[in-house]
Parts: structure tokens; C-alpha cells; sequence
């Protein structure tokens, strides 16, 4: 069973920036497409970015131009940048693969407040 692991949230002013990673236990990660996910209270997961095997990306419209999802398969890991963070943008990150398979993980928290 792959473990995943997210990290890299926290608080930070509208218009700031967060680099969120997704540690893997498993190199095998690295054939599936993986994904990032978000949910803010009171509302379903939604998922907000995916990053195949080959590193074609795709985002959902509301983080189009503000968050970059990326992969380096030698560490494992799955990245989010995201740039331009607004409030609305405030939940709980979490990556799992696309479509979501594995247990989740805790994630990490993100909070977009003055």
C-alpha cells in the first residue's frame, strides 16, 4: 500500500505563496497520474490539479494561472505551487492519484487570511 504524505501548508496573507509537497512511499507513483485535491469546511474534496506520468498537467478553472502542479520521480514527490492564493482557496490539501485509489492522508493545511 502506498503511504502518502503532505506538507508544506500553513497561514498566509492574499496574494502570497505556498509550495505544497506529497511525499511517496513508493517509487511505483511515478507510472500513475497523481493529483491534488483540496476541501474547505462545509464542502466536498474537489480536485484542483492532476500531473500524468509524462508531466502533462491540467487545473481546474479556478486555479488556472495561479497554481503550478509538478513531479520529480527520482524523490517520489508531487508539487504544488501556488501562487496569487486568495481566500477562497483556504481548506485542506491533499494528493492522492487520479482518479483517487489510495487511502488518504492527513493533508496540510493551507489558510489564506489577512
Amino acid at each position: 500500500q502506498v503511504q502518502l504524505v503532505e506538507s508544506g501548508g500553513g497561514l498566509v496573507q492574499p496574494g502570497g505563496s505556498l509550495r505544497l509537497s506529497c511525499a511517496a512511499s513508493q517509487s511505483i507513483i511515478m507510472f500513475w497520474t497523481m493529483g491534488w485535491y483540496r476541501q474547505a469546511p462545509g464542502k466536498q474534496r474537489e480536485l484542483v490539479a492532476t500531473v500524468t506520468s509524462g508531466s502533462v498537467t491540467n487545473y481546474t478553472d479556478s486555479v488556472k494561472g495561479r497554481f503550478t502542479i509538478s513531479r520529480d520521480n527520482a524523490k517520489n514527490t508531487v508539487y504544488l505551487q501556488m501562487n496569487s492564493l486568495k481566500p477562497e482557496d483556504t481548506a485542506v490539501y491533499y494528493c492522492n492519484d487520479y482518479p483517487a485509489r489510495l487511502g488518504w492522508g492527513q493533508g496540510t493545511q493551507v489558510t489564506v487570511s489577512s
